[in-house]
């Protein structure tokens, strides 16, 4: 029988109230681990610790702050290997990608931990005669993260590591289809110089636990990333308190090709953005909009280059896509399938499950064609290694073709021209916009987020994290008179 991994709940290691499997989707006889479920009590216990903990954390000086980031981002990018493997192994994402995954959680402690010596205030004159302003933020307090599947070490890092930056307490709800990679990450950040009960892992269902956490007064802010539906019941819960809440969404991204593109650029990108981590990412290129010149062309060359991906076991060297993540998820792929084809799509390859050595969810990327942006498969996050293609006749119908979908996370544009790219840079309605890139990978040190329903409230990443996980405080000091 496997070990019971336990939460750490006020600083302590408990178990809870149940217990979960998690299994390995490359390979279903390979049981991860077994994972302690945490009690509405536990939760309670833990927010109560957090309050004071964060207080003592607050007070620490930044040298000492620091300190404790360098220290959780070096070990993550030193254990790259080994982590990156057991994020695979529950995951399912090829083992490079996993490997990648921890090495980039790595570089965002150490980004913020630089980031702790470089919190400057502002100052000013008063308009009132002898009286000066200084201006500086503060820490906001208990800051709840609910973290997603699909990048379960990496999304929680960019969250948890400005959320100690800034002076607050974490509560973390991990999803709990990816428990070993929460649990890894927790070991790493206890063992550091912090107080009891600074950081805690709350392992459970998000009906249970996750709601709870959320309608907590004892919460100051909530970071979601996650589906819109449960991003909307979020915001509804907390609004019940005034709780401060950013959260990152679906998205419907579009990767626009001129006819003036580099055609062999262009699919590249594409099939890097649609099936990269099975197409299981916000920023997936699921849209792909290719101008009437060049479309023949291109899906010629895109259909060759997605039937040659290798889909196979996520530790298989030579592995380009795993399996998805669960059965539930492969069902909704494959329903997915069908919806397209009912409305009226051409599957040209793809989107079947495959028969595999391993039992596991293993889906081939499924290229459709003949589309149009009023099908659902155009308009609904599917979160699957599927792509469609649209035809348009010119550059003002691909634009009005990306903008046209309530979401706006990501775009792309592939083209020759300056005039095209900085015009689609301009008036791509997206948070993030690329030329002559993939729509998936963003950089650490620099906004990220969309507009629509992809994302609401403060940006994440680089220092614009500043403004979700502080508050400003503006003091006005009267010096009297000089003699």
């Amino acid at each position: 029988m496997s070990e019971l991994n336990l939460n750490l709940i006020a600083g302590e290691w408990l178990s809870g109230e149940g217990e979960i499997e998690n299994r390995n989707p490359s390979d279903l006889t390979d049981l991860v681990g077994i994972y302690a479920q945490a009690s509405s009590d536990q939760l309670e216990a833990t927010l109560d610790q957090a309050q004071v903990a964060q207080a003592e954390w607050a007070a620490y000086g930044m040298e000492r702050k620091q300190a404790v980031l360098m220290n959780i981002g070096n070990e993550l990018m030193s254990r790259a290997e080994e982590l990156g493997t057991l994020l695979s192994r529950e995951e399912g994402k090829p083992i490079a990608e996993g490997k990648g995954e921890v090495y980039r959680a790595g570089q965002f402690f150490t980004y913020y931990a630089a980031e702790c010596l470089r919190q400057l205030g502002e100052n000013a004159d008063s308009v009132r005669e002898g009286v000066e302003i200084d201006v500086r933020r503060e820490a906001i307090g208990t800051v709840a993260i609910i973290s997603p599947w699909n990048f379960p070490t990496a999304t929680a890092s960019w969250k948890i590591a400005p959320a100690l930056c800034y002076g607050n307490a974490v509560v973390w709800k991990p999803a709990n289809i990816t428990p070993a990679s929460a649990v890894a990450l927790t070991e790493i950040i206890n063992r550091q110089d912090i107080p009891k009960g600074l950081f805690s892992l709350v392992m459970g269902a998000g009906r249970s636990v996750g709601q709870r956490l959320v309608e907590s007064p004892k919460v100051n802010a909530i970071s979601f990333t996650g589906s819109v539906p449960v991003g909307k019941g979020i915001a509804s819960a907390a609004i019940q308190n005034l709780t401060k809440v950013q959260m990152e969404m679906g998205s419907k991204n579009a990767l626009a090709v001129m006819d003036d593109a580099d055609i062999d650029l262009a699919v590249t990108l594409a099939l890097g953005g649609a099936f990269g981590g099975t197409g299981q990412k916000c920023t997936a290129s699921s849209r792909l909009i290719v101008h009437a010149a060049v479309h023949d062309q291109f899906v010629e060359k895109l259909l060759v280059g997605t039937q040659a991906m290798k889909v196979g076991h996520g530790q298989e060297a030579g592995t380009q896509l795993g399996p998805v993540v669960s059965e539930t998820q492969l069902n909704e792929n494959l329903a997915w399938v069908e919806k397209g084809k009912a409305e009226g799509a051409e599957l040209a390859c793809g989107g079947v499950r495959l028969d595999m050595p391993h039992d596991g969810y293993y889906m081939s990327p499924g290229v459709f064609l003949n589309t149009n942006n009023a099908m659902e498969i155009n308009r609904e996050e599917m979160f699957a290694p599927l792509t469609s293609v649209i035809k348009v006749s010119g550059y003002e119908e691909a634009l009005a073709t990306v903008n046209d979908t309530r979401f706006g996370l990501t775009s792309g544009i592939v083209t020759q021209s300056l005039a095209r790219a900085t015009h689609f840079r301009r008036n791509a309605r997206t948070g993030v916009v690329t030329v002559n890139l993939p729509t998936a990978g963003t950089d650490y040190h620099v906004p990220f987020g969309g507009r629509g329903d992809s994302s609401y409230g403060p940006r994440e990443q680089g220092k614009a994290a500043a403004e979700f996980y502080t508050t400003v405080k503006t003091a006005y000091i009267s010096a009297g008179k000089p003699f």
